[in-house]
């Protein structure tokens, strides 16, 4: 089934960013609850005057269960239970924070650690629902913050550092994508990639381009220097919500909403496998180091290792609670790392595939984890605002 978020928009059109803040304002203010956005679809619009398929002003925002309906105003129209379990939309109430500092002011979606390959710094940045981007400098086991990133109309949902260490990128439930120099702290270039959000990206191993999703089912390359949509991979399937270039430079894999795994050859274009491992969606995807091997993870609470040459599965793990929202290679190929909305964090060798360690510190669902460039160190984020740093384990 589907529900319906109804904001009504008494007089003019509402442009774009607007109505979609709209939207996401009532989910939250309506009987005092925050629907997760992972449940939330797509949003459509029928508030202009003439032309519209309804003709009834409303913005509408779908999800997979139940139905809560608010005023643009914030007041509550009416509201059906959602329907809580496996298969539902899943609600939860706000949680009190456990520290007296947070990192930002919602909940933090994404993160990536890079070093600059000039002088060796190393950097971390997040990106939130509160519409910002912040780059900290990783110093004395401790993180400083350098710059707050501002220019986001709505929450960042994905964020990469090139492999250069020198530009941050970042994508908006706005539909656009960001590019920001992290020595100056500076916009470098703003890329429209509507109509729809742009749910994932990341930078080619090159640094010369970066990979987005569309809702379309088309993998979109931009070219970093010129801002330009430089050509599209097809997978002829549904929303792409994750992608992962192969550290040798070969393969692009991206991960759908039907939970469709497709690898492409990048020289040729061509569609090389299609994968039908996972039946919900995929959150994240994550090539070996040695690109042999691509780690998937998905709502459906597994965690699925297949051999890229071969598209053959070679492991299916379990272990989570709850849906996997994240997996990272460690750099020297030995472990890998994934996150999930169980609020847990877990390491895995990736020789005997089991769990050899997991960390329970977050408060909240774990949406973003990442290894620095050493393997060192650890970097998760999730819906409780937090940062954390582990070291991690032998």
């Amino acid at each position: 089934g589907r529900c319906a978020v109804t904001v009504r928009a008494r007089g003019a059109a509402l442009s774009g960013t607007t109505w979609r803040r709209s939207v996401v304002e009532a989910w939250k203010k309506a009987a005092g609850w925050a629907l997760l956005p992972r449940s939330l679809w797509c949003v459509t619009s029928s508030v202009c005057d003439g032309g519209d398929s309804r003709g009834d002003r409303k913005l509408c925002a779908w999800v997979r269960h139940g139905t809560v309906t608010a005023r643009r105003d914030g007041g509550e129209c009416g509201s059906d239970r959602v329907r809580e379990g496996r298969t539902g939309a899943f609600l939860l109430r706000s949680l009190p924070l456990r520290h007296d500092h947070t990192a930002h002011d919602d909940a933090i979606w994404s993160v990536a650690w890079g070093k600059n390959k000039k002088d060796g710094s190393e950097t971390v940045i997040s990106g939130s629902l509160d519409d910002l981007v912040k780059v900290w400098k990783w110093n004395d086991e401790k993180l400083d913050l350098q710059w707050t990133l501002e220019g986001h109309q709505l929450g960042v949902v994905s964020v990469d550092i090139s492999h250069t260490g020198s530009i941050a990128a970042s994508s908006s439930l706005d539909a656009h994508i960001r590019l920001w120099d992290l020595e100056t702290g500076k916009q470098i270039k703003s890329i429209d990639a509507g109509p729809v959000d742009a749910w994932s990206l990341a930078f080619s191993p090159d640094s010369q381009f970066l990979a987005t999703g569309s809702h379309v089912g088309k993998v979109n390359i931009f070219g970093v220097e010129t801002g330009k949509k430089e050509y599209s991979l097809d997978t002829r399937g549904k929303f792409i919500l994750s992608i992962a270039y192969s550290p040798d430079g070969k393969y692009l894999a991206s991960g759908a909403i039907d939970g469709i795994i497709n690898i492409f050859d990048i020289a040729t274009g061509k569609l090389l496998h299609t994968l039908e491992g996972h039946a919900m969606p995929i959150r994240s995807l994550t090539f070996s180091p040695d690109s042999q091997l691509l780690v998937t993870a998905s709502d459906d609470g597994y965690i699925k290792i297949y051999d890229v040459q071969h598209a053959n599965l070679a492991g299916t793990l379990s272990g989570h609670g709850s849906w996997v929202l994240n997996v990272a290679f460690c750099p020297d190929d030995t472990h890998f790392v994934s996150s999930s909305s169980d609020k847990s964090v877990k390491v895995w060798d990736a020789g005997t595939r089991t769990c050899v360690h997991t960390f329970f510190d977050h408060q909240d669902q774990v949406w973003g984890v990442k290894y620095n460039g050493s393997g060192s160190k650890i970097v998760s984020v999730g819906d409780d605002q937090e940062i954390h740093i582990y070291d991690c384990p032998v």
